[in-house]
């Protein structure tokens, strides 16, 4: 059965029925919000804090090297090694590894928040909350069954899992404070960076 179309509405058929497979063949960089399973990830505006989230921090951690001065504690490992970077990981990889970074980070400096008269963490607690909300809509779903993190990744959130059982409270709070702004300014920074940060 011939159609008695114009040949410019051929055209345009044409046109719309090959653009849609043509432009997902494009290897475009996509934020990640765009990658599967992201989705409702958006990072973006986490790339720097404000001056006000940061100082904030800058006075819990003060308080807290304060504090340091007053107890006898001696921590011989490192749970944040200097040498590990999110950079080493894939782009999807990065995210699942924040997480679990953020993770301890709030369930160790809530413990602490408990145990303290002040309300030093209530600011950086609430900042912290809402990073990891929108952080978690980044991470992809962990299927029970089928391929499980490997190589680095699953090495750095092994390290994290077993930090509570291995390391004292007081050693676990010095690790988490002085990886805090690291956590804030570089790896939070790299994840909402996206596949820019190289």
């Amino acid at each position: 059965m011939k159609l008695d179309v114009a040949p410019g509405c051929t055209l345009v058929l044409v046109l719309m029925t090959v653009a849609p497979s043509r432009t997902g063949a494009v290897p475009v960089p996509s934020p990640l919000g765009a990658l599967p399973g992201a989705r409702g990830c958006l990072m973006a505006q986490f790339k720097s804090l404000s001056p006000q989230a940061l100082q904030a921090f800058k006075r819990a951690k003060d308080a807290f090297e304060e504090s340091l001065l007053q107890k006898d504690w001696n921590c011989s490992s490192r749970l944040f090694p200097r040498t590990r970077d999110l950079r080493q990981l894939q782009v999807w990889e990065r995210p699942v590894a924040l997480e679990a970074e953020l993770a301890l980070t709030l369930n160790v400096l809530e413990a602490t928040a408990n145990s303290s008269p002040d309300h030093i963490l209530d600011q950086p607690l609430h900042t912290l909350h809402h990073i990891h909300s929108k952080l978690q809509a980044c991470v992809p779903a962990r299927p029970t069954a089928g391929p499980r993190p490997r190589g680095r990744l699953h090495h750095w959130l092994h390290r994290l899992q077993e930090a509570p059982k291995k390391e004292s409270r007081d050693c676990l709070e010095a690790s988490v404070m002085f990886n805090l702004f690291r956590l804030l300014t570089r790896d939070l920074k790299c994840v909402a960076s996206g596949d820019q940060c190289v």
